[in-house]
């Protein structure tokens, strides 16, 4: 497989530098092809201006309209062109990160902004006019993993745990970004109690990490449901006999596991 691995950590010798080592070290024996976009030692620039889009003049910035213009003309920044040539290429893309404030730091934030454009990423609608989303869409047969970083720990995060459970936390990410554009979430992977990890515990962690690497195409990714499978109506709403009486974002899982078409 051919799979992306996007680095956000500012210290290349912290916890997450040497999981990512490991990481790309076990990708490499198991035969994949592999690249990487470690942004902050990319200096990526975080925020979208009028930069990415050619810099031309004009009285107003309206930045999806500006975002598919340049993207269809070519005239996208060359750092957004290289990461979408990336993005493109991978079957898999794994997102490492800390988990800061229950989200990942800016400078990812920033590279979704910037790389996910409209007419790329989002925005893309079939001949008849459906516009592709939740399940469809330009990422579309493509692979997301979450390989993240937690200083508490995890019973904090358990189903009673004051953070709330952690694909919850992350559904913004997991859900509104992966599956929005059409990337199929696999079970984030997290290393708890990440500022008191002993050596053992680091050994257990690469060793968890290693076998969720080796079951990349394996694994069962979590089984959202497609927007367009039937289950949602005109106004993007659970029709009232699917998962009837229930609310939350749960309810945007199939119950059977599966996820419906």
């Amino acid at each position: 497989m051919k799979i992306l691995w996007i680095s956000a950590h500012p210290e290349q010798r912290s916890l997450n530098g040497r999981l990512m080592t490991e990481g790309l070290r076990v990708l490499t024996e198991l035969g994949h092809e592999r690249r990487v976009s470690d942004l902050y030692a990319m200096d990526w620039k975080p925020i979208v201006d009028a930069g990415d889009f050619g810099g031309a003049s004009r009285e107003r910035l309206f930045i999806g309209r500006e975002q598919e213009r340049a993207y269809g003309s070519g005239e996208l920044s060359e750092d957004i062109r290289a990461e979408q040539e990336k993005l493109a290429w991978a079957d898999v893309v794994v997102f490492q990160f800390p988990l800061w404030w229950l989200g990942p730091p800016a400078i990812l934030k920033g590279w979704f902004d910037r790389v996910l454009v409209q007419g790329f990423g989002f925005g893309i609608k079939d001949p008849e006019g459906q516009a592709l989303r939740y399940g469809d869409g330009g990422l579309a047969g493509k692979r997301a993993l979450v390989v993240t970083s937690i200083g508490a720990r995890e019973s904090s995060f358990g189903p009673r745990g004051i953070h709330g459970p952690l694909e919850e936390v992350l559904f913004p990410l997991l859900h509104g970004t992966f599956w929005y554009t059409g990337m199929a979430a696999l079970p984030p992977f997290a290393v708890y109690g990440a500022d008191r990890l002993t050596a053992a515990g680091f050994s257990r962690a690469t060793a968890d990490l290693r076998e969720r690497l080796r079951t990349l195409d394996t694994t069962e990714p979590l089984p959202f449901r497609h927007e367009n499978g039937g289950e949602y109506d005109e106004d993007l709403t659970l029709r009232p006999d699917v998962a009837a009486g229930l609310t939350g974002v749960g309810v945007h899982r199939a119950q059977d596991g599966r996820a419906h078409r």
